[in-house]
């Protein structure tokens, strides 16, 4: 696993883009986005919640939110999508993952504010995502989804990913896709961090 600087969350940071073209920020959670964060997950319909948590519930209790906001390699990393909007900074999708080192994989859970579904937000989080996992050194993203969630099924087939039968609960279904990112690509900010850290460890050895 390659460590991450945690004393500098943004090094980490990544811009993309919208199918229009508007630009989203993608970056680490801070503690001082719990309120936002929030108020982004009231915002969701009550199905895109469902699909999101696997139950019915109007917001993050203290708990969780406290752990969606407090990133640590045990514990797990969130990361918010936001825009300009209105020239506020308005989170508009998050991510989540964590790294399992024995089974060298990464698992993830995503959502993207209701107004903004279509707009390819979804399948550019998940791209993203393949780039952070494979930072890590993961070989694997795995990830859950109800199989009455049709949206996110859709994007995680047409984004390459396999469907499989969950192996304890018969309403979820297992998305996984191995992972082959190359180093030419330079497809994010993490990817950069450890191939340059990597680079260093090599030239420091031979």
């Amino acid at each position: 696993m390659n460590a991450l600087r945690l004393d500098d969350l943004g090094h980490y940071s990544d811009i993309l883009y919208t199918r229009r073209g508007d630009r989203l920020a993608l970056r680490f959670v801070e503690p001082a986005d719990a309120e936002a964060l929030q108020h982004y997950v009231r915002g969701l319909s009550s199905a895109s919640r469902y699909n999101r948590f696997f139950g019915a519930l109007g917001e993050l209790p203290k708990a969780l939110l406290d752990r969606f906001t407090h990133i640590s390699p045990a514990d797990g990393f969130t990361v918010i999508g936001a825009m300009a909007i209105d020239g506020l900074e308005t989170i508009v999708g998050e991510a989540r993952y964590i790294f399992h080192a024995d089974s060298q994989s990464v698992e993830f859970g995503i959502s993207v504010a209701d107004r903004w579904h279509g707009h390819g937000i979804g399948p550019a989080l998940l791209k993203n995502l393949e780039c952070r996992a494979a930072a890590f050194g993961a070989k694997s993203l795995i990830g859950d989804t109800l199989r009455s969630n049709g949206r996110m099924i859709a994007v995680a087939r047409k984004a390459g990913f396999e469907l499989t039968r969950h192996p304890h609960d018969w309403k979820l279904v297992r998305i996984t896709k191995p992972l082959a990112v190359e180093a030419e690509d330079v497809p994010c900010a993490s990817w950069r961090i450890a191939a340059a850290s990597r680079a260093q460890t090599a030239r420091l050895v031979s």
